[in-house]
């Protein structure tokens, strides 16, 4: 049986998702440009808000 054969989310190039050191993408540049969406909240995983917690935005702990 053959390694699966992938393609990389950011560009769709094919990959062997047994060889590659960077997956699921093909290179250190394609994981880099998912992360820099994520960081840049061009990306989002769907749901509701998380309520914030008056605390965390005073800087102060939860854990006292």
């Amino acid at each position: 049986m053959s390694p699966p054969i992938v393609k990389c989310p950011t560009c769709r190039r094919e990959i062997d998702w047994a060889d590659s050191p960077f997956r699921p993408f093909c290179s250190e540049r394609c994981r880099l440009i998912d992360l820099g969406g994520w960081l840049s909240e061009k990306r989002a995983i769907p749901g509701e808000t998380a309520p914030l917690d008056a605390d965390a935005e005073n800087g102060e702990s939860a854990e006292k």
